[in-house]
């Protein structure tokens, strides 16, 4: 017959093992904070409320020797509705890819939209890009968004509901969604120029 062990046997066998070192102790530690901030990052790309609308849709072609090369070209806008937007543009030899593509470079190249409490933006701003002009201009609330085309698409995701846009110059949709982009950079609140200037915000409006 073989002997099993007795509690106390085994007792003392776990009080033999060696204890974890401080260095040991250490890189659990980080081991387990790289987990968790992994783990934070996924559940917040899941439960961040990005929106993502295709403004369009072209199938371009590439001269290469053997004849030529199709591919389509996605145009996609990016935005939050709180105040952060983005353009993006995705190549790929099917639409799904070209649109996905599209998503990560709209996500790379996010603009901060400052907003009033009407959801407005603060003050008049012109923004050109090649042959497109944009004016956005504030508007009082109940006006919602007065814009057409790309401009619309860009506004609308950034949050803004109540502003007056106006497109002049070329009507391509890229051009227009980039100058309507540079517009929005351009924006600053009347407090953060107050501050820059180093006056108040009485001497500013006086």
């Amino acid at each position: 017959m073989t002997d099993t062990p007795t509690k106390q046997e085994i007792q003392s066998k776990n009080d033999n093992v060696p204890a974890a070192t401080p260095v040991e102790q250490k890189k659990n530690n980080r081991n387990d904070r790289k987990r968790n901030r992994r783990g934070d990052s996924k559940n917040l790309e899941r439960d961040s409320d990005w929106q993502e609308r295709v403004v369009q849709i072209r199938r371009v072609s590439k001269t290469v020797k053997g004849g030529k090369k199709m591919s389509f070209r996605a145009i996609v806008v990016v935005g939050n509705e709180k105040g952060q937007v983005g353009v993006g543009v995705g190549k790929a030899g099917d639409v799904i890819g070209a649109v996905r593509k599209g998503v990560s470079d709209g996500k790379k190249n996010l603009v901060r939209v400052p907003l009033t409490p009407n959801n407005s933006i603060p003050t008049l701003s012109l923004g050109r890009d090649g042959a497109a002009n944009v004016l956005i201009r504030p508007a009082a609330p109940g006006t919602g968004v007065i814009a057409g085309g790309s401009i619309r698409t860009v506004l609308e995701l950034a949050g803004i509901k109540n502003v007056l846009a106006k497109r002049l110059g070329s009507k391509t949709p890229l051009n227009n969604a980039r100058a309507a982009m540079v517009a929005l950079a351009q924006l600053r609140t009347h407090k953060s120029v107050s501050r820059e200037r180093g006056i108040s915000l009485e001497q500013l409006y006086s």
